[in-house]
């Protein structure tokens, strides 16, 4: 169980409404709280004086509190057992507060906005990641928009159904929502830093919100599970041509591995040389589950559409369809954590659990 963390009141305009939507803001590190010190320099910013940063917020129709990590985390430095206690935080706070948004580095948001995806299953309330390129208190700083909005998908609830308009996790950046396991950073000079994979963007910021209900995912059956275990002993292994049998050894013979990756090219092709192909067969005998991705940003493994693919089949590596890597890896440490037999996390994998696969 997590010590309680103190929670600090925002100033909005509507902290007093009991009816007003009460939102909770995780902030974990990263560029959005960093600000420029006497010095110019980057230091990171005390979020209890965040409505001085950012006067915007005091308008907003919110009630907002603010909960801090005692330690921040850039994001380079993001773990698994990060993401489980973000995980077990929002779990914490689940039944008090109608969304939530989570202030996170942008290097590493894509792998634990899918990892919080796979955690919070039957989630029925927004969590909604954003961060920024240029830190508040800067010239043409992307914070404060991308803040707000986050903040307004969050408490939006739906026209029809009286529920959350977003009963998932998602990642806003600049103008656009993208489920939590389809996103992708591809941008860091730029401020549209992150695509939506192979689906939709669920939603996007104009002068006013336009959300595409059709492509959200609709409301869980069941209640909240927050899940608590990762495997942590999966890797990735990226092939590139001229790659050597000590390469792929080094990566399939770590001792202990659980899980690997494999990011083939085109729809799921990969050498057929003999040495390459045993190597996978000895990983299998030993009990490595093998995920099948591929390096194009869009499309999807079709393993068995070449000869270069179907001895992969043939050697029961798990086709992973369209999905990204961000989301196969967070994916492979959350399915081999449940301890299941092989036959039952083969099926698992090859499945869509969180929108990350399109049917």
């Amino acid at each position: 169980m997590l010590p309680d963390l103190p929670l600090l009141t925002l100033p909005t305009a509507a902290a007093t409404d009991p009816d007003a939507p009460r939102l909770l803001i995780l902030y974990t590190g990263g560029t959005v709280g960093m600000a420029v010190n006497r010095n110019r320099e980057l230091v990171p910013m005390h979020f209890g004086k965040l409505d001085r940063k950012m006067p915007e917020l005091r308008q907003l129709p919110y009630r907002l509190e603010l909960l801090t990590l005692p330690q921040l985390i850039d994001s380079s430095n993001v773990t698994p057992a990060d993401w489980l206690r973000l995980a077990q935080l929002i779990g914490q706070h689940y039944a008090d507060f109608d969304g939530f948004v989570v202030l996170h580095g942008t290097d590493t948001m894509a792998y634990s906005a899918a990892a919080l995806s796979f955690l919070l299953e039957h989630l029925g309330k927004p969590v909604v990641f954003t961060g920024a390129q240029v830190p508040v208190g800067r010239p043409r700083s992307d914070a404060t928009r991308n803040l707000l909005t986050a903040l307004e998908i969050a408490a939006a609830r739906h026209p029809l159904a009286h529920a959350a308009r977003l009963p998932e996790v998602g990642v806003f950046f600049n103008d656009i929502l993208i489920r939590g396991t389809r996103a992708k950073k591809v941008e860091s000079q730029q401020f549209a830093a992150f695509k939506s994979e192979n689906y939709p963007p669920l939603a996007r910021a104009g002068i006013s919100l336009t959300f595409s209900d059709n492509d959200i995912r609709l409301l869980p059956a069941g209640r909240l599970r927050v899940h608590t275990r990762l495997e942590e002993k999966v890797a990735v292994l990226r092939l590139f041509p001229g790659i050597t049998e000590a390469v792929v050894e080094a990566v399939l013979g770590v001792p202990g591995l659980r899980g690997c990756v494999l990011e083939t090219y085109g729809s799921g092709n990969a050498p057929t040389a003999p040495w390459f192909l045993a190597s996978l067969g000895r990983a299998q005998q030993r009990g490595v589950v093998i995920l099948n991705v591929s390096q194009c940003e869009e499309g999807r493994v079709v393993q068995g559409h070449y000869e270069t693919s179907a001895r992969l089949s043939s050697l029961g590596v798990i086709g992973g369809d369209d999905i990204t890597t961000e989301a196969a890896i967070t994916k492979l440490m959350f399915v081999l954590g449940l301890g299941l037999p092989e036959a039952a996390t083969r099926q698992l994998l090859s499945q869509d659990l969180r929108g990350e696969i399109t049917p």
